[in-house]
């Protein structure tokens, strides 16, 4: 009788081959779920963070308008709002320590770009990130996201 008892202890004890690979694939199909959900997320937040960034360049920009009666030129560009560009016209004032502390780059790591006049937007100049793929146009994340 004793016998019988050691074989079903030994059999019992641990888990099968199969038993291991059925929560291996169960482990994996969440991960890959997850994984899904998550990165949509990010590149969302992406997109959130160009429009922010758009926001406060925009704001800088106004506040430059107001003090100098003109936006910078296309080829100032956003730098004009961190440094005092060399052509201040007399009679106007540039905020010391500029409009923006530091120029952002867009989520994807390239510079925004900014053209005076506008060709897109209805104001005076355009803002804008090229999106996740660097290229004008696209759809979706690659979209241009922009002051218009």
């Amino acid at each position: 009788m004793r016998c019988g008892k050691r074989i079903r202890k030994r059999r019992e004890d641990g888990f099968t081959l199969t038993e291991i690979m059925v929560v291996v694939f169960i482990i994996g199909l969440l991960s890959t779920v997850v994984l899904i959900n998550v990165g949509g997320a990010m590149g969302q937040g992406r997109v959130t963070k160009a429009k922010a960034d758009i926001a406060n360049l925009s704001n800088g920009l106004e506040q430059y308008s107001m003090d100098l009666f003109d936006y910078p030129s296309s080829a100032q560009g956003l730098e004009a709002l961190v440094e005092a560009p060399r052509n201040i016209p007399a009679g106007t004032f540039y905020r010391p320590g500029g409009y923006i502390t530091k120029l952002p780059s867009d989520p994807w790591g390239r510079p925004y770009v900014y053209k005076r006049p506008a060709e897109r937007a209805s104001g005076s100049y355009d803002l804008y990130s090229l999106g996740a793929d660097g290229e004008p146009g696209g759809e979706e994340l690659d979209a241009d996201i922009g002051n218009w």
